[in-house]
Formats: structure tokens, C-alpha cells, sequence
């Protein structure tokens, strides 16, 4: 009962201790933002977004006509007629429609730094769960060097007909045990390897340390929410939305303006004709009708949906961080509990001294072992969960 407990706690806690090391992690992130495939599509979307938002604040063609009027009943030469003109909306319009694109461009910035830091966030829980794996196959390569050399062992005394063909069974099969952990924890190195390999562009990466990178310490609570909250793309995007629907209702009420038209227009018959400017200005008297409400409603939501996303993100961050620091306190009295066991070397030495039988020494040694891979699990949790909280500084 008192295993089980043991067993039951481990599997509720976190993280052995980290060690620094130089930037690994922060080339390969690099790299990945650099070749991966589906950023460059969407850094090549972004850019002609951008270029066809500019492109909506043209003015128009101009235009050219002319008149040639042969037929009819009058006297001496010919009627014709010849124009130039230029239509464009009222100046400020185009000021207005200006300031709402270079708003609408940094939407589009922010909405690639979403998905950038989704690749880059995913890269970075691909190479934590690598550097477990890599912890995980030293310690499984070390049982298997044990486990043959218990097999070894009991297969000599059973030579020396001092134990049963039973207990040798027993102690082949704890070994092709290892053999088969071993072989699996490999097989999850490649996968996830070619996981990361897709994410940084069909390019190979190497990693083949075994420590992590970070601590597991955060900065307080409120310090790493306004952090947060002026860097999460997604955060910032909301108040984004909002200063777009301001640019918008200023572009609205500019609109109400007329529209203009400029040009040149000669006309007249052979041997006398007449010239001069030519301008035109539209009544707005239907174009522009329901915008600016329209506009200001628009603005209204925005400003509402802001604040509740905000809080719905506030209170989740809040939930995660909490649970977060539970958790690694929790752990922290666990590993230094677990740690100072030395309890395989002191089964070993019982098992070697005859004071228990190898199944007794098997059985203990598994509940240990296990207990020892879950706070290992539960250490790339805890890493993973911090890549989570500070997602929006990648």
C-alpha cells in the first residue's frame, strides 16, 4: 500500500534540476523560423496582402474621350470634340484610407507572428520531449547493462544448480524487457525527429544532449501577465481590431465628402474652336448613407470584445500559472526525497547477499524504477508547461 502511494505521488509531480547550457535550443529555433515551409508561404501571403491593400488607394484611371460629329443638318466644317479629365475622391479621404492600411499591414504582421510562434512553440516541445528521451534511453541503456548482468548471474548459479530453471526465466525476460524499452525509446527519438525535421524544412537536426536548457523558475505572476499582454500576438491583435475600427470610422465620416473631377476640354469645328478647364463635383447625397453609424457600431464591438477576450485570456493565464507553480513545489519535495534513496544500488547489494529472492528483488526494482521515469515524465511536463506560459516570447 505504501508503494502505491509512493507511485501515485510521483505521478502528480515535477522536474529534476536543469542545467544551462549554451544556446542550442535558440539556433534551432533559428533555423526552423528560418526554413520552414509554411512560414516562408505566409511570409509570401503577408506580403502580397499588403501590397494589394496598398493598391486599394489608387486613384483611378484617367480618362480620355473625344467627339467626332459628321452628320446632321448644319452649316461649314465639322463638330469635334476632345477630353481629358481626372476623377479622385475628396484628399483627406485618401489620407484616412492611407492611415486605416498601414493598420490593417501591422494586423497582418501580427497575424504571421501567431503562426510563427505556433511553428516555433511546437519545435520547442518536439526538443523538450528529444532531451527526455535521450534522459529517458541513458537510464533504459544502463538498466539493460544491469538487467544482463543479473541474467548473467543467475544463469551461473544455475550452472552451479544452486536456483531453478524458473529464476533463470524469470531473469531473461526482466532482461528482454529493457531490451524492448530500449528499442521503443529509439524508435520515439526518430519520430520525433522527423517531426522536427518536417518543421525546419525538410532539413536534419541534431540533438544529442541530455540536460535541458531553462530552469523551471518563472517571474512573478503579474510581471510575466504584462509582459504577456504587450507581446502576445494574439493579445495584441484584439487592440489591433480596435484601432483598425477607429481608422475605419474616420474613413466613413471622410467619405461623406464629394467626389471631384478635373481635366482639360477643347472643342469646336475647323477655323475656330474652344478650350480650357474642365471640372466636376458629385452631391453625396446617397453613397455614404448608414456608414458612419455602421462604423461606430463596429468600433462599440470591438472595444467590448477586447476587453472580454482579455479577461478570458487573464483568467486562463492565471489558471495555468497557479497550477504551474503547485505542481514544482510539489515535485521539489518529491526529488529530493526520491534522490537520496540510493535504493537500486541497496537492492543489488540485498539481492547479491541472498537476503531476497531475485522476484522479491525484481518486484522492488521495478516500483522504483517506475517511480523514478514518472518524475521524469513529470519534468518534461513541467518544461513543457513553462514553454506554454511563456509562448509569447519566442
Amino acid at each position: 500500500m505504501q508503494k502505491r502511494t509512493v507511485f501515485a505521488v510521483c505521478g502528480c509531480l515535477m522536474s529534476l534540476v536543469v542545467y544551462a547550457q549554451s544556446g542550442d535550443l535558440e539556433a534551432i529555433l533559428q533555423q526552423v523560423e528560418q526554413n520552414n515551409k509554411e512560414l516562408q508561404a505566409l511570409s509570401s501571403y503577408v506580403e502580397s496582402k499588403k501590397l494589394e491593400l496598398k493598391s486599394g488607394n489608387n486613384l483611378p484611371d484617367p480618362q480620355l474621350s473625344a467627339f467626332y460629329l459628321p452628320f446632321g443638318d448644319h452649316v461649314g466644317s465639322d463638330y469635334s470634340e476632345f477630353q481629358l479629365s481626372q476623377s479622385f475622391e475628396f484628399p483627406s479621404v485618401y489620407g484616412a484610407r492611407s492611415e486605416l492600411i498601414d493598420e490593417q499591414v501591422k494586423k497582418l504582421e501580427l497575424e504571421y507572428q501567431v503562426k510563427r510562434q505556433e511553428v516555433l512553440l511546437k519545435a520547442k516541445q518536439n526538443y523538450l520531449e528529444i532531451i527526455y528521451l535521450n534522459k529517458h534511453l541513458s537510464l533504459e541503456e544502463q538498466r539493460m547493462e544491469q538487467s544482463k548482468t543479473v541474467f548473467e548471474q543467475v544463469q551461473e548459479l544455475f550452472n552451479k544448480e544452486q536456483v531453478g530453471i524458473l529464476e533463470v526465466n524469470k531473469a531473461k525476460v526482466a532482461w528482454m524487457q529493457v531490451q524492448f524499452k530500449v528499442s521503443q525509446v529509439r524508435a520515439d527519438q526518430q519520430s520525433l525527429l522527423i517531426s522536427l525535421k518536417e518543421l525546419n524544412g525538410n532539413t536534419g537536426l541534431e540533438i544529442d544532449h541530455s540536460d535541458y536548457l531553462q530552469t523551471l523558475e518563472l517571474e512573478g505572476q503579474e510581471t510575466l501577465w504584462l509582459d504577456k499582454l504587450s507581446k502576445d500576438p494574439v493579445l495584441v491583435s484584439l487592440q489591433q481590431l480596435e484601432t483598425i475600427a477607429q481608422q475605419q470610422l474616420s474613413l466613413a465620416k471622410n467619405t461623406g465628402l464629394p467626389n471631384l473631377t478635373a481635366g482639360f476640354n477643347r472643342q469646336g469645328i475647323a477655323g475656330g474652336y474652344y478650350s480650357g478647364v474642365y471640372a466636376g463635383i458629385s452631391i453625396p447625397l446617397w453613397s455614404n448613407k448608414n456608414k458612419v453609424p455602421a462604423a461606430n457600431a463596429q468600433l462599440e464591438y470591438q472595444k467590448v470584445n477586447t476587453s472580454a477576450q482579455t479577461l478570458k485570456a487573464e483568467a486562463l493565464y492565471q489558471k495555468e500559472f497557479k497550477q504551474y507553480g503547485v505542481l514544482l513545489g510539489r515535485y521539489q519535495e518529491y526529488e529530493t526525497t526520491l534522490s537520496g534513496l540510493n535504493s537500486e544500488e541497496l537492492l543489488m547489494q540485498a539481492y547479491q547477499l541472498g537476503e531476497i529472492s531475485f522476484l522479491e528483488y525484481h518486484m522492488e526494482l521495478r516500483f522504483y524504477r517506475e517511480a523514478y521515469d514518472a518524475l521524469l515524465e513529470v519534468e518534461l511536463q513541467l518544461h513543457q508547461s513553462k514553454a506554454e506560459l511563456l509562448k509569447h516570447q519566442l
